[in-house]
């Protein structure tokens, strides 16, 4: 009942292995999970390196499929790097997400004491470099209130390329010159990343201005297993304040001690239709606006 309304759905947010951290499931075990429920794709996510190759190696083997490579602009791809986005773009790339773990609102928010009650996987080797002495100046796409000349490179290749701009980690004033930014070029696939998140933290009133502005919100069930800035009952009036048309459901699960990516969306949807929520809306969430993003 729950998986067919997944099916011919995208989630664009999974942490599978190969990477950096230990992770629940491969690139593989992934499609072929997903090609049984019917879902069309996946967007491979890491906070390291571009993953474009990968998902095109997914394709060579699961042709039905549609995987989604993705590149994060942390400092192993150099930050703000309007190069590494052009070839990434060319190797067919499709998400952009701004920096994560290197984003200056991140880092503030990581070494406050306490500041996570579960240390996500990122942040563990986040801290161990600070610990070495390896880590740099956190990111920001502002310099004197505004866009940097770097981001407007970026977004030139973006809207050229027809690619998908995510938000990533940043702050609330860089989210919102980002989004303005792309409405006032006229880009039409802006995902504000996991806006509950806790170093993230966006009202439901700020997510509805950011929707006006042309941004669609990404609600993820990785932020309720740990709890990371919100809880089920939170998320569901989020998720009616900014409408199912400006809303899309992601897992960004792929943590060892978390459920499978496929199970999270299960979970999400089943929780959603047992809490007032369509099937129209549910697919509305999972289905349409994903599939306007990679392929609109």
């Amino acid at each position: 009942m729950y998986t067919e309304l997944l099916e011919g759905a995208y989630d664009l947010h999974v942490h599978t292995g190969p990477d950096i951290n230990d992770r629940k499931l491969d690139d593989l075990e992934m499609a072929e999970r997903i090609q049984k429920i019917g879902m069309k794709g996946f967007g491979i996510k890491s906070h390291y390196f571009c993953t474009a190759e990968r998902a095109r190696l997914v394709k060579k083997l699961y042709p039905a499929l549609n995987p989604v490579g993705a590149i994060t602009l942390n400092y192993p791809v150099g930050g703000i790097n309007p190069l590494a986005v052009e070839m990434a773009a060319r190797d067919g790339a499709k998400i952009v997400w701004m920096p994560t773990f290197d984003a200056a609102n991140e880092l503030a928010f990581l070494l406050q004491k306490n500041s996570y009650g579960e240390l996500p996987p990122w942040a563990k080797v986040q801290l161990e470099l600070n610990q070495q002495g390896k880590t740099q100046a956190g990111i920001t796409i502002l310099k004197d209130g505004k866009l940097t000349d770097e981001i407007q490179e970026v977004l030139d290749i973006i809207a050229h390329r027809d690619l998908i701009l995510a938000t990533g980690h940043l702050g609330k004033p860089e989210i919102f010159a980002l989004v303005k930014e792309a409405r006032d070029r006229g880009l039409q696939k802006v995902v504000v990343t996991h806006p509950t998140f806790s170093s993230v933290s966006l009202t439901k009133e700020e997510q509805k201005e950011l929707a006006q502005l042309g941004a669609v919100m990404e609600q993820c069930f990785g932020v309720i297993t740990p709890t990371y800035g919100t809880d089920w009952e939170s998320l569901y009036e989020m998720i009616r304040f900014v409408g199912p048309e400006h809303s899309i459901l992601s897992s960004d699960l792929g943590q060892v001690n978390n459920p499978y990516p496929d199970e999270g969306l299960e979970t999400f949807v089943k929780n959603l239709l047992d809490n007032g929520f369509t099937k129209e809306e549910i697919r509305k969430m999972a289905v349409e606006n994903t599939t306007f993003l990679v392929e609109g």
